[in-house]
Order: structure tokens, then C-alpha cells, then sequence
């Protein structure tokens, strides 16, 4: 296998241009992320995801935000439309773990028909009061038992579609009282605290092929924030017990200070093994590879063995499964 440009990227429009294509060529990027930008069509979808991987040469991941409510980058008619995750877990009650292994296995079969095998999620934040309202009801709940319950539901339904589950965001976002597309929250909590919680919810994760860093400062450990802080990457290394290849969250958000170029780096330097970059703006992934290049050894260990975890998908009719779902409503 060839090595990995040590990043995903994101692209402009609907189709590749042809710098595009030459630079996606020359970076062999570990893999894509699409957004709304990127989507019109069926066809259209399903064409862009071909030439992604052409352009690199081989079946690369491309994933995509496909969370239901409000981040959702596929919409009807393309694929189902859902409720946030918050409330479909309050909705569903006692049934909610297996409706929202329903959600996601239908979601990820929806992915894969327009080629898309990657979804980061699940979203293992546990929801506070206070939790910001770009993150809130995205969550699972609001007590460590029922994200945990729900984060295996949701990793299941991708798995049996065939789909990279990417959890996020490591190694917690739920106290976040700011955007962090904005501003870097900050946290002020004990060790023990986070861990008991925040933490705790990510470790039964640590067999995951793919996670997500999170853009924000856990100011008893380390005033960097967690996607450049050495420490905060060796936490999640050591104390949660995750080898699995670990990205950056947007390297263009506003909580991090900076170039791309220079975030890009600390990233890397951090312990991070890719950098997940999305606006699409070739200049800045330009200066992104400039600045990381090829992946480490390590990194592409990684990055080989989560691509080898890929399931083939359970031999289920989509209709049947949405009718499953829809028999569980209250």
C-alpha cells in the first residue's frame, strides 16, 4: 500500500477541477469529507465520490458528517430525514439503543449507495445543561450510562452497513459553553471529574478504527488545546487506551490559533496521525501538505489497520429495516 499523505480533505464543488485532481494526485491523501457544497444529485454524488478515488488511485474512504437534524449533509430526496439524536433517543425511551442501531445502519446504507463509506460518529459528548447549542442535541444524553448504551447502538448500525464509524470528539466536548467553529472553550475541572464522566464515556471505545480530536482546552492538564497538546493526545493514547488512527477535528475551525499550516504541524507534532481539513480551498491544502507530508510510520500502521476493519454489510432490505424502525416508534 502506498504511503498516506498524513490528510483528509474536503474539495470546492460539485465536481473535481483539474488542480484539484493533479493535487489530489500528488498529496495521496488518506481519504475525503464531504458537505453540503459537494451535493446536488444522486448521480452527481456518486460520480464525485469515483473520481475522488480515482485521483488518488485506489478505494479511499470518503466520509461525511451524516449525524441527522441539523448536521446532516445528505438530504431528502437523497436520503431519510431525522430527528436530532438528542431527541430521538428521548422519543424511543427504553427502545431508544435499538432504534438508533436501526437509524444508523439505514443512514450508513444510504451512504454507501451514493459512495460513502466513512460517517463520524458516533458522538460520544455527554450533554449538559450548559452544553453549547451547536453541539447539544446532537448528543445521546446527558448521563454516562445512556451514551455509552446509545455509542454502541450507533457504532453497530454503521458496522453492519459496511460503513468506518469515526467517534468523535476525543477526548470530550460536552462541557464546551462556546462554538468552537468560533471561539476554544475552556474547561476548568478536575482530573478526576473529567474522568469520571467525559473520559469515561470514550475508553469503551478504544477498539474504534477511527476518532476525532476536539478543539478545546482542559485547563488542569494542559493550557494548549486538545488537538496540539501533546498531553491530551497521550491521554487519550495511554489512559483511554486508543491505537486507532486519530484525526483532527476541522483544522480551519476559529478555536485554534494560527495558519492551517501552522495548526496543521502542532497537530502532527502533538501525536495526531492525520489532519482533517474541509473548506476545500486548495491554496490552504496546499500549504497543509507543505508543512505535514507523508504519514509517519506509525500513523500508517494505523491508518492500514483501521482501513481493514471495514465489515461487509448485513444482507438486509432497507425497506424492511426503515419498517422496524418505524414499528418501534411510541
Amino acid at each position: 500500500m502506498n504511503r498516506f499523505g498524513a490528510a483528509i480533505f474536503g474539495c470546492e464543488g460539485l465536481a473535481l477541477s483539474v488542480e484539484e485532481k493533479r493535487f489530489f494526485a500528488e498529496a495521496s491523501p488518506l481519504g475525503f469529507i464531504l458537505f453540503a457544497r459537494n451535493i446536488d444529485t444522486s448521480d452527481q454524488v456518486r460520480a464525485l465520490t469515483s473520481d475522488l478515488r480515482d485521483s488518488v488511485g485506489w478505494n479511499a474512504p470518503v466520509f461525511i458528517d451524516q449525524e441527522g437534524g441539523r448536521v446532516q449533509r445528505l438530504r431528502a430526496p437523497l436520503a431519510t430525514e431525522w430527528l436530532a439524536p438528542l431527541d430521538d433517543v428521548a422519543r424511543f425511551g427504553a427502545r431508544a439503543a435499538q432504534a438508533m442501531r436501526l437509524r444508523y445502519h439505514i443512514i450508513g446504507r444510504e451512504l454507501c449507495a451514493h459512495g460513502i463509506n466513512g460517517n463520524c460518529a458516533p458522538m460520544l459528548d455527554v450533554a449538559r445543561v450548559g452544553t453549547h447549542k451547536f453541539l447539544r442535541n446532537r448528543c445521546y444524553g446527558s448521563d454516562l450510562k445512556t451514551v455509552i448504551e446509545i455509542g454502541r447502538a450507533v457504532t453497530q448500525g454503521h458496522q453492519d452497513a459496511g460503513v468506518f464509524p469515526v467517534m468523535k470528539h476525543i477526548p470530550g466536548h460536552g462541557l464546551a459553553q462556546l462554538d468552537s467553529h468560533l471561539d476554544l472553550p475552556r474547561i476548568d475541572l478536575d482530573r478526576a471529574e473529567l474522568d469520571a464522566v467525559d473520559f469515561a464515556a470514550f475508553a469503551p471505545f478504544a477498539d474504534l478504527p477511527f476518532g476525532m480530536t476536539a478543539h478545546l482546552v482542559f485547563e488542569k492538564i494542559d493550557p494548549q488545546p486538545a488537538t496540539v497538546s501533546e498531553k491530551m493526545i497521550n491521554l487519550i493514547r495511554r489512559d483511554m487506551g486508543f491505537d486507532g488512527f486519530l484525526m483532527t477535528d476541522d483544522i480551519s475551525m476559529e478555536a485554534l490559533s494560527g495558519t492551517v499550516a501552522e495548526r496543521s504541524a502542532a497537530s502532527i507534532a502533538a501525536g495526531c496521525d492525520a489532519v482533517l481539513h474541509c473548506n476545500g480551498k486548495l491554496a490552504e491544502m496546499v500549504a497543509i501538505m507543505d508543512r505535514v507530508g507523508q504519514m509517519t510510520d506509525t500513523a500508517q500502521t494505523r491508518a492500514e489497520a483501521a482501513l481493514a476493519t471495514r465489515q461487509d454489510p448485513v444482507d438486509v432490505d432497507i425497506a424492511a429495516l426503515h419498517a422496524e424502525f418505524e414499528a418501534l416508534i411510541p
